[in-house]
């Protein structure tokens, strides 16, 4: 696997989506991509950020664009996630950490002292052809949803 690079091909994948259907990011060819990562579901942080991209997703759609969340969270805890704050768009089970991985968001994490491995919060753009186009790694949450839909707007609305 080659090292994930803006202006290359996006690794491709295939995982269990809160559908609960295998997606993989090839199947999404002719439209624009947000891929996040996120650590957990159900944290203040990610829910911030889930709802964030929920309340803007009609402007994606708008712009040819679909929403795609991966987290290590298990299928059931995707799909309650998803009922409790009515997310519109599918999120997938990364519970090897492939994608993760593949992505190079898998990371040595520190909190309260102790060490684990984990996500690091990453946005990835990815265009109709399937190139990755701009990247955010260690995400902060305030108004991040905003700068993701001004690039797209900006850069791939033509």
């Amino acid at each position: 696997m080659g090292k994930v690079e803006v202006g290359k091909k996006a690794p491709d994948f295939t995982l269990e989506a809160s559908n609960g259907e295998k997606v993989s990011l090839s199947d999404f060819r002719g439209k624009n991509i947000v891929l996040y990562f996120y650590p957990k579901d159900m944290t203040p942080g990610c829910t911030t950020q889930a709802c964030d991209f929920r309340d803007r997703q009609h402007h994606f759609s708008d712009l040819n664009t679909v929403i795609i969340g991966i987290s290590t969270d298990s299928l059931e805890r995707h799909q309650k996630f998803i009922e409790k704050y009515d997310l519109p768009f599918l999120l997938l089970v990364d519970e090897s950490h492939q994608a993760a991985e593949a992505f190079e968001v898998w990371k040595l994490k520190k909190n309260f002292g102790k060490e684990y491995m984990g996500i690091e919060r990453s946005t990835f753009i990815i265009d109709k052809e399937g190139t990755l186009v701009k990247e955010w790694r260690k995400v902060k949450v305030k108004g991040h949803v905003e700068e993701a839909l001004t690039y797209i707007k900006e850069q791939l609305s033509h």
